[in-house]
């Protein structure tokens, strides 16, 4: 079992993009790209399209930042948020698939594939039960067994990817609200959000003590090794620019985790 901790005062931030489909915009990747050190690129099953795929990595590129992969559900009119009861070969196909995708805008820059997010309700999914991480920890370890999984800490797919020798990073939502027992609330639940303007002060709580209050009000533990920040809310760019003068000010370092960091 491979367990990794990054030292307290350092963090990575990244967002997940590439969501834009055809003529339909989501969110504006490049100038949320300023304030992240990597990135989850949609491969084409919730969101994103060939286009948009080689359009983001080429920004990402550009920038210098961590380019990972963003698989989900083959689901574009649910972007990816229906959960689908799946067979654990039918996942890992999929999963194939879009890394495979992803990889080969990648390849042909000279680039490589750093990472994998899994997106919406595979992730969730994957969080909670081991019979949809397994096939997303196997599909990765086929691929390439040097990439690092993202997810939730203490969640089925940290366990499954730590028990198979895959690197895990732990992921925290600044601006979702998690329960005690450290799974996101849901979003259509009226409180899954967090105020805007306590999200920078509870990111830096995140970082340097270690914790966080739940939706019920309890102090639990947070380790985290990764922010996920959004392009798709409204006033993002605002907000990632606050948290990246509140880091700085704290005196906290934002890179990726790449490299054995997580």
């Amino acid at each position: 079992m491979i367990v990794y901790r990054r030292p307290t005062g350092i963090i990575d931030i990244n967002c997940d993009a590439g969501e834009s489909f055809g003529i339909y915009p989501i969110g504006d990747d490049d100038r949320i790209f300023r304030y992240v050190s990597s990135v989850n690129v949609a491969c084409g099953f919730h969101a994103g399209d060939p286009k948009v795929m080689e359009k983001t990595v080429e920004m990402a590129a550009k920038r210098g930042l961590q380019i990972g992969a963003h698989p989900g559900f083959f689901d574009l009119r649910g972007f990816g948020r229906r959960e689908w009861a799946l067979p654990p070969d039918e996942i890992r196909t999929d999963m194939l698939y879009q890394l495979g995708a992803l990889d080969a805008f990648l390849r042909v820059r000279g680039l490589h594939l750093a990472h994998v997010k899994p997106h919406g309700a595979l992730y969730n999914m994957a969080a909670r039960d081991e019979t949809v991480a397994l096939p997303i920890v196997e599909a990765v370890k086929a691929f390439d067994p040097a990439l690092v999984l993202v997810g939730l800490p203490g969640s089925a797919i940290e366990r499954a990817a730590t028990n198979r020798g895959i690197r895990f990073a732990r992921e925290a939502f600044i601006d979702r609200q998690i329960h005690t027992d450290g799974s996101l609330v849901s979003r259509r639940e009226s409180d899954a959000f967090v105020p805007e303007e306590a999200c920078v002060s509870r990111a830096i709580r995140m970082i340097l003590k270690r914790e966080v209050v739940s939706v019920e009000g309890v102090l639990i533990p947070c380790e985290c090794d990764t922010f996920c920040i959004h392009s798709d809310t409204p006033q993002a760019e605002v907000f990632a620019k606050a948290l990246r003068e509140a880091l700085n000010e704290a005196h906290i370092s934002v890179e990726p985790f790449s490299a054995g960091k997580c």
